[in-house]
């Protein structure tokens, strides 16, 4: 198959993105320029906040997501990733209004589970509580067979949304020793709770958490997105598959119309 060009709705917010971009170029084997992918960023910090958003307390931003994901789709991307997990939220209309298909960094997580991690069922979600209140992330994780574990409310405000959109926090560009203990301290309560594994359910997660920081897996989701659309640009991967069997049910449909 042809290669295609990746497209990386960003912005959301802007440190995700460049790190993003970073594991896409690290996860790609090449042994000169020509080798990478061909990526089209358009990376718009001005869309607004979408944990306020899916809470009731802000301005869509669907609107300003649609014209970005129009902008790479101009540009000819074939398919877009979106570095921001509560973006997720808004995905079905953000579809609706584009013709290019999206890959969803949550289908990308829960198919990494399901290839690598066989006997794993109980898992931690380290997300945003716009994230946690949507569901999106752990309906599809529960629809694909695993029990999910949240922080408690403390643990929720205190740590996780403290490290995230704090004052010092990382969306205020502290990558800080400070907002790497508040996550592990909630990463300790969910593993205390039963979890085998921990999913960066935000993007901004896996800035200042990694593997070697946990007594279990640590699933980082910037990088199992990367490694998902290196694949999808390359190979066909989880698009390609869905695509496949959407066409495969529209022929047997047609064969069942034709009898």
């Amino acid at each position: 198959m042809d290669e295609k060009v990746i497209g990386i709705l960003g912005g959301m917010g802007p440190e995700a993105t460049v790190s993003l971009f970073r594991r896409i170029v690290e996860v790609t084997e090449a042994t000169r320029d020509q080798d990478h992918m061909r990526i089209i960023i358009d990376n718009n910090p001005k869309i607004q906040d979408r944990t306020p958003a899916i809470l009731g307390r802000g301005e869509s931003p669907v609107p300003m997501m649609v014209s970005t994901a129009r902008n790479l789709e101009h540009a000819g991307a074939d398919f877009i990733i979106i570095p921001c997990v509560s973006a997720h939220h808004f995905i079905g209309l953000l579809q609706e209004a584009i013709s290019v298909p999206i890959l969803s960094i949550i289908d990308a997580v829960i198919a990494e589970l399901g290839r690598n991690f066989p006997t794993l069922h109980k898992v931690g979600l380290l997300a945003t509580t716009g994230t946690i209140i949507g569901g999106h992330f752990q309906r599809g994780l529960e629809d694909a067979g695993y029990v999910v574990k949240v922080p408690t409310p403390h643990d929720q405000e205190k740590l996780v949304m403290e490290a995230i959109y704090g004052e010092r926090g990382i969306k205020a560009g502290f990558l800080s020793p400070e907002n790497q203990e508040r996550l592990m301290e909630a990463s300790r309560g969910l593993v205390e709770s039963g979890t085998q594994g921990i999913i960066a359910g935000c993007t901004e997660v896996p800035l200042v958490l990694s593997q070697g920081d946990l007594s279990v897996p640590f699933f980082d989701s910037l990088l199992i997105l990367a490694r998902e659309a290196v694949k999808e640009a390359t190979e066909g991967g989880l698009l390609t598959r869905k695509k496949g069997g959407e066409m495969r049910r529209k022929h047997s449909t047609e064969r069942k119309g034709v009898m």
